[in-house]
Order: structure tokens, then sequence, then C-alpha cells
């Protein structure tokens, strides 16, 4: 089967995001810290806001990805996926120094679900009408407007709750969830993509997650590098595929059977058949003949549009 969505239907309802954790930074200095961390502002964050973030090793690969809000003017929550959080917040911890922040692991404070489809947004009632990347209270917890995932032009919408009470909704399987991420063209760097992708191979500057404004943070160079030399030979696009793929695996082009064209960034299966993927690609290898998952002979993938334009300039 292919990534496009079932005549009139879409995921909806609400998932338990059991592979999310989340990370609180408290302090008088917490938003300073993370500004000199991370590829996104945290200085102006207000209230009313969400940003996407990333934060990079020395040499501009990703070491994980974040959805930063505020919680309170001494408060800052980083949602990201929960297999690399520990190492994540072990390194962040390294370079607090005399910094007035102290970062600890939130995740069983914080229970992260997963809001998506017509459901969702008539649970939610006037909140949902908020603006992509808004944050809002709800009852005591947080709301986060999502970027829709948009499958033949029809948009799911999504959001991420933080908090207990979430509303009360058809439950959603978490592979259908993981399939709307992919569609949205947002990327989410999880354990078996740690430190592969400079932020623009997998498009994160272009869905707001990179601020080439701000001051200094691990592996600005390398990322403003990729941004304005033209450098960049890789960039993320969304597949359909026969079989359910995994994050991490290898894409390969059939000009070049040998060596690897890209890797899978997200993956997931609406209804138990329709598998999509958000993978990782050299410009080289769209165009012209075909990509596999896993080796040159294996199971054909189809590029579906992405929801967000792509610059006509590689770099």
């Amino acid at each position: 089967m292919n990534a496009d969505m079932p005549p009139a239907a879409q995921p909806q309802g609400a998932v338990r995001l059991h592979d999310w954790g989340v990370i609180r930074a408290a302090g008088a200095d917490a938003r300073s810290f993370l500004h000199g961390q991370l590829t996104q502002d945290t200085l102006h964050l207000d209230a009313g806001q969400a940003r996407l973030a990333g934060y990079c090793s020395p040499k501009g690969r990703l070491l994980a990805s974040f959805v930063v809000w505020s919680h309170g003017s001494d408060e800052v929550l980083l949602a990201c996926t929960a297999d690399l959080l520990p190492a994540a917040l072990k390194r962040l911890s390294m370079f607090v120094l005399r910094a007035k922040c102290k970062l600890t692991d939130a995740s069983a404070d914080l229970p992260l679900w997963g809001l998506a489809g017509d459901a969702a947004r008539v649970a939610l009632g006037g909140a949902a009408a908020a603006a992509v990347w808004s944050r809002a209270d709800v009852g005591g917890a947080d709301l986060i407007r999502l970027p829709d995932a948009v499958v033949d032009g029809a948009a799911v919408p999504r959001w991420l709750w933080a908090g207990a009470d979430v509303p009360d909704l058809p439950a959603m399987d978490a592979n259908d969830w993981r399939w709307l991420e992919v569609h949205s063209g947002v990327a989410r760097v999880v354990g078996a993509t740690v430190e592969q992708f400079v932020p623009q191979m997998v498009n994160l500057e272009l869905v707001g997650g990179v601020n080439f404004q701000k001051g200094c943070y691990p592996g600005q160079e390398v990322v403003a590098r990729s941004q304005y030399r033209g450098t960049l030979k890789r960039r993320a696009q969304i597949v359909g595929s026969p079989v359910a793929l995994q994050p991490g695996q290898e894409v390969f082009h059939d000009a070049d059977p040998g060596q690897p064209a890209g890797m899978v960034v997200l993956a997931g299966t609406w209804a138990g058949v329709h598998h999509a993927a958000l993978v990782e690609l050299k410009l080289s290898a769209l165009g012209s003949g075909s990509l596999h998952a896993g080796s040159g002979d294996g199971p054909p993938l189809t590029v579906a549009a992405l929801p967000y334009a792509m610059p006509a300039d590689p770099a």
C-alpha cells in the first residue's frame, strides 16, 4: 500500500506518547542558558509560544530535537524523544556551570499526549483555533499546536498535550500518530539517528527550527556554512513504502546500489497497512531512477509531496 490516506478517513483521537519525554529547565538563567545551547531563540519565548529547536554537537550534527515552551517566568520545558533524553540531559547539564539553571527529567510529572483530527478539534473547542506553534493553558495542562499533517492536500490538525486530564477522545494508535508526524514533514531525532544529520539535512530550518539571527551555540558555524555556502547536498523527503520502515534504516538508489543514498528519519503506519517515512536523501537521488529500503533491490519507495516548499537552491 502507498502512503495515501484512505478516502473519507483520517487518524484522529488521543494517544499517550510513551516514546517522548520532558526536560525541565528551571531558574533565573534558564532561558539564557538554553539560548546559548540550542538552534532557537529562547530569550524571547513568551507564554503563548512554543518553538522547535535543535541541539547540535560541535560538528553541527543533531544530538536531539526539542519542542520548547515557557512554563512560567523561570521555567522552560523541552519535549523530546525519550530514548535520547538521558544523554541530552547529561550533556546539557555539563555546560550549566555557574548559570542559575537546574535541569531535570520531568517526564513523570508531565505526561505527553498527541491529539489529532476532527475529533480533537471538536473536543478542544476554541483552543483548537490557535495558530501553529502557539501554547495555551487548558485546564492546567499545556496545549501546543503542532504543524498539520498533509496528505494529498488534506490537512489533519495535531496538538501536543502536556499534563493529566486529557480530553475524552477515541484512542489512537501510536503508529498512526507517527504516520501523521511523517506527513507533517517535521523531523524528530531519535536514538537511532543521533549525530546523523546537520539540521538542514532534515529540513529543520524550513519548519522554523533554526534561528539564524541568534547568538552562538554548539555547531553554529557548520549550520551557518551549510546555509550560506551552498554545501548542502541532502534533504528530507516523504516516501511511501509497501512495508513498514524504521528510523536509522538505510535507503538505496538503483544507480548506486552499493552505497546508501539516505536514511529513515521517522516512520509510521496508518491503519496497519499504509506505510510512510520521512527520509533524509541525497538530492542527486531525486528525479530519476528508483529508491529502495534496506538494499539496492529492497522494497521500492515512492516520493510523496512535502507540506511546505523546498528552496530552489540546494543550499
